[in-house]
């Protein structure tokens, strides 16, 4: 029986053909593993990226912190008389003052700052130093100084103070015209007088307004903690950088509310600042009427257009003598249609004292238009 085995020639010849596709099929493999890998990266939803840790925010705060100081403001708060009849003994021991003779004392109020310039002007709430007649400034290093008002103003809710330190510590200010809702922010300030605190959250929201915190609101909204005191303190970025005034939270308005905090934004501030410093008021149109919100409904066709109904015409003030009266319903300011209030206050403000603009109202259906001459916005009682 005959036995075959291969030639030497045959078999070089299959190791060959073996080795030279078992490295066509690893260059294959190499190059879909490569190929996956890219579209893997390319395709990937960013929103499914991991962010970079963040381990701690302490430079932000290291840069922040030595720029907010606690506030404490001396209010001379008057009292009527009061006595207990037939017992002025037991009034005295109650310290209460015999009747007709009002009672003085002085209330305490608590706050923060931000020093805004290396010179010492500061920026804080109108709230906190409104009717103070001495303020003190605590600083990041223990110091203690006085504290001058240089300008307040109700509308915004925002005062610019002054103290004589020589070169203090100031805050940086964020160049970014807006900023982002869930952007990570850190409140700094004063709550409840125990020293100051730092916060964390995020931005909730901006450009609230309507809950009659003041006459112009912008608000940016947060869950970092602002607690009673935390008024006027900073509200900065993960790099320092204010960004806000802290003005207030939610629970001022109703019991109950956790996570719901307040802060004027930078722009609106740097604005009040500077002309606070420059002139000690701040330059703003004002048309002289109170308006509220209304819906006129096109009986024809059934559509609906929100109006503002006026309220209220201020005697001898510019829509007085333009000619509007109330009930009037405005539905156009320049070049401006109006649709809510806020809209209104922001237009009107934004125009300068002395500047004629032309208004478009209804009256009892009828089309009414009227020119009117804006004046400076006078100081009127906050709400």
């Amino acid at each position: 029986m005959m036995a075959f085995a291969p030639s030497n020639a045959g078999f070089k010849a299959g190791l060959s053909f073996l080795a030279r596709w078992t490295t066509v099929g690893l260059a294959l493999a190499f190059l879909l593993v490569v190929a996956r890998s890219t579209l893997s990266t390319d395709g990937a939803d960013p929103r499914r990226s991991a962010p970079p840790s963040v381990v701690s925010y302490a430079d932000a705060v290291s840069l922040a912190g030595p720029a907010v100081v606690n506030i404490y403001a001396n209010k001379l708060v008057t009292e009527p008389a009061n006595s207990i009849r037939g017992n002025p003994l037991a009034g005295r021991i109650m310290g209460i003052s015999p009747a007709g003779r009002p009672r003085h004392r002085v209330e305490q109020s608590l706050g923060s700052a931000v020093i805004v310039t290396s010179d010492g002007y500061m920026l804080t709430n109108h709230h906190v130093i409104s009717a103070a007649v001495e303020i003190q400034a605590v600083l990041w290093d223990g110091r203690v100084m006085r504290a001058e008002i240089v300008g307040s103003d109700p509308d915004t809710d925002l005062a610019v103070l002054k103290i004589d330190g020589g070169n203090v510590p100031a805050i940086s200010f964020s160049e970014e015209t807006d900023v982002r809702i869930g952007d990570v922010v850190l409140a700094i300030g004063n709550p409840f007088g125990i020293g100051q605190t730092v916060t964390m959250g995020i931005i909730s929201a901006t450009g609230r307004h309507g809950f009659n915190l003041a006459t112009y609101e912008n608000l940016i909204q947060t869950d970092a903690a602002i607690n009673f005191g935390n008024s006027g303190g900073a509200l900065v970025d993960v790099e320092g950088r204010l960004i806000g005034i802290n003005t207030a939270h939610y629970d001022d308005l109703a019991l109950g509310a956790e996570g719901i905090g307040f802060a004027i934004p930078y722009q609106t501030a740097r604005q009040v600042l500077d002309e606070l410093i420059e002139q000690g008021f701040v330059t703003r149109g004002w048309l002289g009427v109170d308006v509220i919100p209304l819906e006129l409904r096109n009986t024809l066709s059934g559509e609906v257009r929100p109006v503002l109904q006026v309220a209220r015409v201020y005697p001898g003030g510019p829509a007085d003598l333009g000619g509007l009266r109330p009930g009037d319903l405005l539905l156009r300011f320049g070049e401006i249609d109006l649709f809510n209030p806020a809209q209104l206050s922001e237009a009107e403000a934004g125009t300068a004292p002395g500047t004629q603009v032309q208004v478009s109202a209804l009256r009892a259906g009828v089309p009414l238009a009227s020119s009117i001459t804006l004046v400076q916005r006078p100081a009127l009682q906050s709400p």
